[in-house]
């Protein structure tokens, strides 16, 4: 059965897509579509949480982080599969409403509606085309702290990832979402804390130990404060009753301060009110990530190295090959003249 196109397009569009059947079986549709969505979602959330709570759970760093993946791969399928969804509830919509419309048809209106959307929406297909480039490459996912670039003061733990934008909660309890196109770079806290360590030069071994436990008990311990307090990692001695020592803390993202100011502020303290002061030099604050020292570690031990030297490889000669010896440029010239004086005598005794 075919259908008949009228003279007037505006009329045939309202006849065969704005009539109320059309317009009930399309929202009919798209509401089963969204609530199968919202209940798709609502058990993806759940094992998200299941998921969140086993990580936190595990003392193993590798498996933690990737659950974490898992986790963002979850929470990136819930917005694949409710737009599938739609997708789906659209196309069945056309298939009840338009039985006798060829498939080629339903192609070549597609492609008329991506055209006009894609010149409506080019943002947001941008924030999708770059979302999806990062979480292909892994940049980061949910549970992890970030700082984004190109903005100095945004960074946070990262709470949801979607392929349009990101939503991270910062130190002060912000929620901030940023459109994915707008992220140009990442810098990624491993572990989610800040490792810090101070450099100490004492007189007295004992003494520099009680001054870094004294500090340890006048500096806030909390998971957004100082979160492991300063422990002596070696102590070494460097000259005549002068030995070095270092110490290491961990500390929330932004609160870096409480070690490379307060701590060395109150060291100081300590030691200046104290009857003996034992401090030559110090204290003197560092970053001390374990990863990041054994990687420069084996690229100043590579950078050290010298070439080694090539082998010249050995000329054997057979016995019959003769070798003419090398005669300097003065033998050469004071043997050609030589030769020619003789010639030349020669040449008289004849004559």
């Amino acid at each position: 059965m075919s259908t008949t196109i009228s003279s007037d397009p505006f009329q045939y569009i309202a006849d065969t897509y704005l009539n109320w059947h059309a317009i009930l079986t399309f929202v009919l549709c798209i509401g089963v579509s969204l609530i199968i969505g919202r209940i798709l979602a609502y058990f993806i959330r759940k094992a998200v949480n299941t998921i969140s709570a086993t990580a936190d759970k595990s003392p193993d760093l590798r498996r933690v982080n990737r659950l974490r993946r898992v986790e963002t791969i979850l929470v990136l399928s819930i917005a694949a599969i409710r737009a599938g969804l739609v997708l789906l509830g659209i196309y069945v919509w056309w298939l009840l409403d338009h039985p006798d419309t060829q498939p080629t048809a339903l192609i070549g209106a597609s492609a008329v509606v991506l055209l006009i959307l894609s010149a409506s929406l080019s943002p947001m297909i941008r924030d999708i085309a770059a979302g999806a480039s990062m979480m292909i490459e892994q940049w980061y996912g949910v549970g992890d702290h970030i700082k984004i670039e190109p903005f100095a003061d945004m960074q946070g733990v990262v709470e949801r990832v979607t392929l349009r934008s990101t939503r991270i909660r910062n130190i002060n309890g912000e929620i901030i979402w940023v459109n994915n196109q707008n992220i140009q770079g990442v810098r990624l806290t491993q572990k989610g804390i800040r490792t810090i360590a101070l450099e100490l030069f004492v007189t007295d071994l004992e003494r520099g130990r009680e001054l870094i436990n004294e500090a340890n008990d006048r500096l806030p311990i909390g998971s957004l404060l100082l979160v492991n307090p300063l422990m002596v990692r070696e102590e070494l001695k460097v000259g005549k009753n002068l030995w070095h020592i270092t110490a290491i803390g961990e500390t929330a993202p932004e609160r870096e301060w409480l070690i490379e100011k307060a701590a060395v502020d109150l060291i100081k303290e300590l030691d200046e009110t104290s009857k003996n002061p034992v401090i030559s030099h110090g204290p003197l604050a560092r970053h001390a990530d374990s990863d990041a020292d054994r990687r420069f570690k084996r690229t100043i031990t590579n950078a050290r190295k010298n070439p080694k030297p090539k082998k010249r490889q050995a000329v054997y000669k057979t016995p019959t090959q003769a070798v003419k010896p090398v005669q300097p440029l003065a033998k050469k010239a004071a043997a050609k003249a030589a030769s020619s004086k003789n010639t030349s005598a020669k040449s008289r005794t004849k004559s």
